[in-house]
């Protein structure tokens, strides 16, 4: 764990907001020290398409942070979401060396496990162990110090595209920023929202963010499956836009003020004033035609994050049912209308496990920045990180054949 004192920082980059967290180690846990966000624009669908514009937001977010926590941010710890993320389970086997499990041998049955093709223009940016297996015993979360002589491991492993993780670096590296290390939102979020007793039970947290729908599903308390859906809030807003046929800026005034997904919820005497285009007089419509344009989306992403749950088979294993988190997930009804399209117990999921700030972050929509945070603090320790871009190939291979030979000798 960090020391006492120490500042982590959690910066998250996302489609419609960037967000900077500022998280101090104390006794007690974690305090929120400070909070800046500013809207993003260089962004779509969770990835760079405007490093420029992107550099500018973080800028803002950064200086707004600062000036709340009174410190000066050189390092952060930042997400990457877009549909390029994919996540998939492997396995590895190793003999056990002096028939006990030391540290060298979990990391070379790890090695083994990863040790899978994959594609040039993509890299590992996890591999998260399920559970470890030891002569024939599962279930093992941590086999340091056990006897035995053939040791294998179950991983996730999360692969992202090379260019799009090294976008998120430059633009904070342009901002005078040194990244510790990127993190899949989703898993992010579980950290803020989710209790351990949920990912045991079996838990899927969908994270509803401007321009992507991230799920991670848990169960037996570690990750088991992790997805990217190319839907968002932005959809919601550009319906509005077309439907009402409003500009987008209004669409995206009118959802979060008048927003709702269920059309029961709202009275029929609602009425919410629409600008027009062109310099056109603003008209008064029904609240209810604004909730039937929003309806429909809404449940799309819900049939489509069920889908997802019923293709990689953990349909009857959520016992704990589903969290959604993230701005989106604001909207009024959203909860009932999961549980509707997917029939499994659904909640909001609000940042926890945290002092400080709590008023100020404890919204959805701050989910990922408080789990990097969370996370930065979590792993502060475990400081081998990747080698992202200074190290060269040789560099790499002369590295790896020291330890072949250590292991070895």
């Amino acid at each position: 764990m960090a020391k006492k004192g120490e500042l982590i920082v959690g910066l998250d980059i996302g489609t419609t907001k960037i967000c900077a967290i500022v998280g101090e180690v104390t006794d007690q846990g974690l305090d929120i020290i400070g909070i800046g966000s500013h809207p993003s624009k260089g962004l779509r669908k969770g990835v760079v398409v405007n490093i420029e514009a992107t550099v500018s937001s973080i800028k803002r977010a950064i200086e707004e942070a600062e000036l709340m926590a009174g410190c000066e941010i050189n390092t952060v710890y930042t997400g990457i979401a877009g549909g390029h993320i994919k996540g998939f389970n492997s396995q590895g086997i190793v003999a056990v060396k002096d028939k006990e499990v030391r540290e060298t041998d979990i990391q070379r049955v790890v090695d083994a496990a990863k040790a899978v093709a994959i594609p040039l223009d993509r890299e590992v940016i996890h591999v998260l162990p399920q559970e470890y297996i030891l002569d024939d015993q599962g279930g093992i979360k941590e086999p340091l110090g056990m006897a035995g002589v053939r040791l294998e491991a179950k991983v996730h492993i999360v692969t992202g595209a090379v260019s799009s993780a090294q976008n998120i670096i430059k633009c904070a590296n342009k901002t005078g920023l040194n990244v510790a290390d990127i993190a899949l939102q989703p898993l992010a979020s579980a950290e803020a929202v989710l209790g351990e007793d949920e990912k045991e039970l079996g838990v899927c947290l969908v994270d509803i963010g401007g321009g992507t729908t991230d799920i991670a599903i848990f169960s037996g308390g570690a990750i088991a499956h992790t997805a990217v859906i190319a839907l968002g809030g932005n959809n919601l807003t550009s319906d509005i836009a077309i439907g009402l046929r409003t500009p987008a800026h209004e669409a995206e005034r009118i959802k979060q003020k008048a927003g709702c997904c269920l059309p029961s919820m709202v009275d029929e005497a609602d009425t919410i004033e629409v600008p027009s285009v062109g310099g056109r007089q603003p008209r008064v419509l029904s609240r209810r035609i604004l909730t039937e344009i929003l309806e429909p989306r809404v449940e799309e992403i819900f049939q489509l994050v069920h889908r997802e749950i019923q293709r990689c088979g953990y349909e009857d294993l959520l016992a704990s049912g589903i969290v959604i988190t993230g701005g989106t997930t604001l909207l009024p009804g959203m909860p009932e209308l999961a549980e509707e399209v997917t029939g499994l117990p659904t909640r909001r999921g609000y940042p926890r496990g945290i002092g400080g700030l709590v008023d100020v972050v404890k919204s959805p929509m701050y989910a990922t920045g408080v789990g990097l945070v969370l996370y930065g603090a979590r792993h502060l320790d475990l400081r081998n990180f990747k080698i992202r871009e200074d190290e060269g190939t040789y560099k790499k291979v002369g590295k790896r054949m020291k330890e072949w030979f250590a292991e070895i000798f």
